[in-house]
């Protein structure tokens, strides 16, 4: 199968060079990997107008982030390219833990049935970034994406931005109300204010190499502690779609990645692991475990997001997932802020929510490189006795750990979420689980919530004094049942009566969070929860 072709995209003279009128941006985005590609088609959704500075001209070369979760997928389905990622993706759900030669046991990431979306898939990151630029492309009044243009100075001032840029043609400057950098690990919008990481690089090296054979590995997540063709080390082997396969190799912090990444060393390696010599490399590169991130994401009207505000280990499928989560978070408060429709301190909400998230992906992070790792004899006696009794014993699998993987961050008890007693149902700050549901043909009930606020009512009724401006959804069994100004959803397999629980409501945010649940909604606490999660008061 012919690999993946590297097209530049068509860089055009700025409209500030070219004799047009200089333009004050609501928002300039700083970086067209994945997120900053998904904020911009975010903000287009919104109706907020962007433009997207990359001093590229072309996708990442190399695979690097391949895994996609679950909720992840929810998020792009809901940007519009969902469907297009899981047909070329490998789906998968299943995970095999091997310690030495021995299978130690294996897990399913998604046991139950009734989720449009599965629970991961594999695909290149060069392809997710290449669906997300002919999304962009769709919304040509509101993203102006720009190529080769490097930011080279950020000047923040009171109610905005300037940005300095480079470009073939010349440097310009660009006002905005706001900047968000998505620029990356080595974020140069970071640098340029004088920010910088806290938090901690591990002393282990990994090899990651991406190599084209044909194989009958399943569509699975196989890892190895320990194994014979890699011995003392770890080892992780992961299927991509055409026929490309990831395989990281621990190397230890006295690899010199140099020397590591020559194909004469990477080949006896990789020939060890497959037991054969019948494949070409597509890809190599080194990394080192890092839990790092700034101490706040928002800086004035800069706001980091992706790798350009945390680092996490590659174990796990926590970066890129986080980085999209990231931007699901901060548009939808960004567009509200921006169109006049809540104060600013909504934005500054993000930092409470998304540090977080980044703080519990760096939490699991760090306890996986503790254990895939362990640096004192004790830590090693300790993990071997886990996985010799795993195999065995239920509770020793929950203390196995290669890598706990990407799920979505609970919102519980933070500021915006109006706090329930005990009780069935979804509780606020949690992503909307999805169900099937019935709207004349098959359907999904998140493809009929998300990018607005919406009143919920599962076999509930729905107040006549609610507030003006919101969706209004009905889920119910009752194929007579409906409700004036509704959406109505037949719920025909039970799926969404069951998670969401019959009789209740919720206040459903815009990134598909639960921003309140109710017994008994009445119109004053339906209003009194959306003032909350605007950020106008509790």
């Amino acid at each position: 199968m012919p690999r993946y072709e590297y097209k530049p995209f068509t860089y055009r003279t700025p409209a500030e060079l070219s004799g047009g009128e200089p333009r004050r941006a609501p928002v300039v985005i700083v970086g067209a990997g994945p997120v900053g590609l998904a904020a911009a088609i975010d903000c287009a959704l919104h109706g907020v107008p962007c433009v997207v500075l990359d001093d590229n001209d072309v996708v990442s070369l190399g695979s690097r982030a391949i895994c996609w979760s679950k909720r992840t997928l929810e998020i792009f389905d809901r940007l519009g390219i969902g469907e297009r990622m899981v047909e070329k993706g490998v789906t998968w759900k299943v995970g095999r833990l091997f310690h030495r030669d021995r299978e130690v046991w294996s897990f399913d990431l998604l046991p139950e049935a009734g989720h449009k979306m599965p629970a991961f898939i594999n695909i290149q990151q060069y392809y997710v970034e290449q669906y997300l630029v002919e999304r962009a492309a769709e919304f040509p009044d509101l993203i102006d994406l720009r190529w080769k243009n490097r930011v080279t100075g950020v000047a923040p001032r009171a109610d905005g931005v300037q940005v300095s840029i480079e470009t073939p043609d010349g440097a310009y400057a660009l006002d905005a109300d706001w900047l968000i950098a998505c620029d990356g690990a080595r974020s140069p919008v970071r640098g340029m204010l004088g920010l910088d990481f806290a938090g901690r690089v591990f002393e282990e090296r990994f090899l990651i190499a991406d190599v084209e054979m044909k194989a009958e590995f399943p569509s699975e997540r196989w890892f190895w502690f320990e194994p014979p063709f890699h011995n003392g080390q770890s080892a992780l082997l992961h299927k991509q779609p055409d026929g490309i396969y990831r395989i990281d190799l621990q190397l230890g912090w006295d690899a010199d990645p140099d020397e590591e990444k020559k194909p004469e060393n990477v080949i006896p390696r990789i020939e060890k692991v497959i037991g054969h010599r019948d494949f070409e490399l597509d890809w190599v590169s080194v990394y080192t475990f890092q839990c790092r991130r700034l101490e706040r994401f928002m800086h004035g009207r800069v706001v980091f997001a992706g790798d350009s505000a945390h680092i996490v280990s590659p174990f796990g499928a926590r970066g890129g997932n986080g980085g999209i989560q990231d931007v699901d978070n901060l548009i939808w408060k960004l567009a509200m802020v921006v169109r006049g429709e809540a104060p600013e301190s909504l934005v500054a909400t993000y930092d409470e929510e998304r540090i977080h998230g980044a703080d519990e992906n760096i939490l699991n992070s760090s306890r996986s490189t503790a254990f895939m790792t362990p640096k004192t004899e004790m830590e090693r006696i300790f993990r071997d006795s886990v996985l010799d009794l795993a195999h065995e014993h239920e509770f020793a699998r929950k203390l196995v750990n290669s890598g706990r993987l990407s799920k979505p961050c609970g919102l519980v008890d933070l500021s915006l979420q109006t706090p329930v007693g005990e009780g069935a149902g979804v509780a606020p700050g949690t992503a909307m689980p999805d169900a099937p549901v019935a709207n004349g043909d098959a359907d999904w009930l998140l493809g009929h919530v998300g990018g607005r606020f919406t009143f919920l009512a599962v076999e509930a009724a729905i107040p006549d004094d609610l507030p003006a401006g919101l969706d209004r959804v009905l889920v119910t069994a009752d194929r007579s049942r409906r409700a004036n100004g509704a959406t109505t959803l037949f719920d025909e397999e039970g799926h969404a009566i069951a998670r969401y629980g019959a009789g209740r409501s919720y206040l459903v945010r815009p990134d598909q969070h639960i921003a309140a649940r109710f017994d008994a909604a009445s119109g004053e606490a339906v209003s009194a929860a959306l003032r909350r999660a605007t950020g106008r008061g509790a």
